[in-house]
């Protein structure tokens, strides 16, 4: 094979450079896999062999083991991962598909089993699903539970039935949520049911920057935590709030100098208790404010925040 540098003209067999342009495409691409039984994406490296699509079933391994995922991503160049990413092994054939059908079945069963062998030792968990590895070495119960459970005799008796390794997995309640599925209070399918991929942290402070009721009723999720809309659209806020005056600030206006009470940003909505006049209210466009105050009562509200944390 011979390439001229300024011609870009090939003088080999053509089949080998599309084959070799294939290649190098491949390599540089990360496949976003979701796998359906625990509701959970990750990235694998695409394979040089093969071509995948979007909507491609494939076969991967996982931590648990082998296991057939669906693709719903292919993303250029290669994300930062703490752990080196893992190649996909095939596209899942009809073969494939049928077996992975088969097996859904056989966890279903399990599923069953498991629940009446669990009245026997009156352990304190709830079965949230089952699934076989695809090479059925292991099968795997991700079971809730509010307090650490004692399983080892239990698990001993379920190996004696299956035959094969057994693990149970112990979710939180965010993942049981999450696998469970529901309607948050805005009415929609729980945003951790849709979309989210990793629970990220959730602080009351986010509820405070976001003008958010800290009342349990208003922050709280299904699953008793604090609502994951509150950390994942913090960002936005922050962004939309460096406009914006500092709560307890001396701004100006038409109508005379007053200090802010309150504010909806989302609406563009400024309520300012003027001197003598009462609570206005008013736009970003209908005020002027120092960035320097705003800048040194954040501070100082920031380190509050701190100290009650501590």
């Amino acid at each position: 094979m011979h390439l001229e540098n300024m011609g870009k003209r090939y003088t080999g067999n053509e089949n080998e450079l599309d084959s070799g342009i294939i290649n190098k495409i491949n390599e540089d691409r990360t496949i976003d896999v979701y796998f359906e039984t625990f509701q959970k994406r990750y990235f694998f490296l695409d394979n040089p062999d093969f071509r995948v699509k979007i909507n491609d079933k494939v076969l991967v391994e996982t931590q648990m083991g082998l296991g057939i995922g669906k693709v719903i991503g292919i993303k250029s160049g290669r994300v930062e991962e703490k752990e080196s990413l893992k190649r996909i092994i095939r596209v899942a054939d009809d073969k494939d598909l049928e077996k992975n059908k088969e097996l859904k079945e056989d966890s279903v069963k399990a599923g069953f089993i498991f629940r009446n062998k669990l009245k026997k030792y009156n352990l304190n968990l709830k079965l949230v699903a089952t699934e076989y590895t695809f090479d059925k070495k292991k099968l795997i119960f991700y079971f809730a539970s509010e307090e650490r459970v004692d399983f080892r005799d239990f698990v001993k008796d379920l190996a004696a039935i299956f035959k094969v390794r057994i693990e149970l997995r112990q979710i939180g309640v965010r993942d049981y949520a999450k696998m469970v599925g529901d309607c948050g209070s805005c009415g929609k399918t729980l945003c951790c049911k849709s979309f989210i991929n990793k629970f990220d942290s959730v602080s009351i402070k986010m509820a405070r920057d976001q003008g958010v009721v800290v009342t349990p009723s208003k922050i709280t999720g299904v699953c008793g935590r604090l609502k994951c809309c509150i950390g994942f659209e913090n960002d936005q806020y922050n962004e939309v709030r460096e406009n914006y005056p500092a709560v307890g600030q001396t701004v100006t206006t038409e109508e005379g100098k007053g200090s802010v009470i309150s504010m909806n940003i989302l609406n563009d909505l400024i309520f300012v208790n003027i001197h003598g006049k009462g609570i206005g209210r008013y736009g970003l466009a209908e005020i002027q404010f120092d960035a320097e105050e705003k800048r040194e009562i954040e501070k100082r509200q920031n380190c509050c925040n701190f100290i009650e944390g501590n």
